[in-house]
């Protein structure tokens, strides 16, 4: 075993053995895929509660139906009026959510396992702020809407993305700690501006802008909801293949690189997927916030495993983004939340009560 392992800690010798061992299938390839029973088990429990939510939404709104009717209207059986309601107003809002939850959950895990703090996701950093300053200058100063809107958003977050890089590897490597700091810094910054736009627009204009970053699932169809499968699954193919390196980078730099991971090589990329995935979410509904916060640190208190745990993630973030859609949609009905205030508000609970958890193990 190399120097960089004999002199970590017992519990990173713990988790190296662990990531190495693993049950695995598919050993003798080049590709082996480790697999824990409790995770296993948990991402079909989150598969059984996503088809459970899925269910709920298809079947409640103002024209309720009933199980088998869906399912019959699903299998090109039901009435017009049914496959109206179901195939061409909530099927596509449930697929764009449940797509968005997914690429948040996984694009949470991904930042929090790199930074190796569980306030390193998309929104703490910063990259859900820059996707709504390129909507802002978009819609307020170019005055475009529709497509150009999204677009000025990608844009956005990746420029935010880039700066955020360059700016924490100057003084050599890129550090967790120093990516959030950095982050923050720059989300002030673009906070700072976004206000600014509002204030110097016209009235009708930051309404509009207000819904829009707020982050919602109304109005979504099918032209927002196939471009986000089409990207997921380019995506998340990537993500999953890099699972065991990141993994790997838990152990610290030095550790992993005793273990054969090119660090920065790694690091690099698995960012890049990140803000790819956080992308693609901001532009099919906006930028929904704290799910990639929170999605990932509910998956891996429920499967306890360790490692990047995207699959357990992604379910996650799905589960957690439709089941806020609900509430969204039923808790002030007939009035239509943006689901992107439910989040908020789960999120800003939930990370509350992280930093109470936190204060209390510094005291104890």
């Amino acid at each position: 075993m190399s120097a960089g392992l004999d002199t970590a800690p017992p519990q990173t010798l713990r988790i190296a053995d662990r990531a190495r061992r693993g049950r695995t299938l598919g050993g003798r390839g080049r590709v082996s895929v480790r697999v824990e029973g409790r995770t296993v088990g948990v991402c079909a429990a989150l598969l059984v509660a996503l088809l459970g939510v899925v269910s709920l939404l298809l079947s409640t709104g103002d024209y309720p139906l009933s199980i088998p009717e869906v399912l019959r209207t699903l299998i090109g059986q039901g009435e017009r009026a049914s496959e109206f309601i179901v195939l061409g107003l909530r099927l596509p809002r449930v697929v764009v959510g449940a797509l968005c939850g997914v690429a948040l959950g996984v694009a949470g895990a991904i930042f929090q396992q790199v930074t190796r703090n569980p306030l390193g996701s998309p929104d703490i950093i910063g990259f859900t702020t820059g996707a709504v300053t390129g909507a802002l200058v978009v819609l307020l100063v170019l005055e475009r809407t529709g497509l150009a809107v999204a677009l000025g958003a990608v844009a956005g977050g990746f420029v935010n993305a880039l700066l955020v890089y360059v700016l924490a590897v100057r003084g050599g490597g890129l550090q967790g700690y120093r990516l959030i700091l950095v982050g923050i810094g720059l989300t002030a910054v673009l906070s700072a501006l976004n206000n600014y736009l509002l204030t110097r627009a016209q009235l009708e204009q930051a309404q509009a802008a207000q819904v829009w970053i707020t982050g919602s699932l109304n109005g979504r169809g099918w032209e927002q909801a196939l471009p986000l499968a089409v990207g997921l699954a380019l995506l998340l193919p990537v993500a999953l293949a890099m699972g065991r390196p990141l993994t790997m980078l838990d152990l610290g730099d030095d550790a992993a690189r005793a273990l054969g991971v090119r660090v920065d090589l790694t690091r690099g990329l698995v960012l890049l997927v990140g803000v790819a995935l956080t992308a693609l979410a901001a532009l099919a509904a906006g930028p929904i916030s704290f799910v990639a916060l929170t999605a990932p640190q509910i998956a891996r208190r429920l499967t306890r495993s360790v490692g990047s745990g995207l699959v357990a993630a992604g379910l996650t973030g799905a589960v957690l983004l439709l089941l806020s859609d609900f509430a969204a949609q039923r808790l002030f009905a007939p009035t239509q939340l943006p689901v992107g205030v439910v989040t908020g508000a789960v999120g800003g609970l939930y990370l509350a009560w992280l930093l109470v958890g936190q204060w209390r193990r510094g005291r104890g």
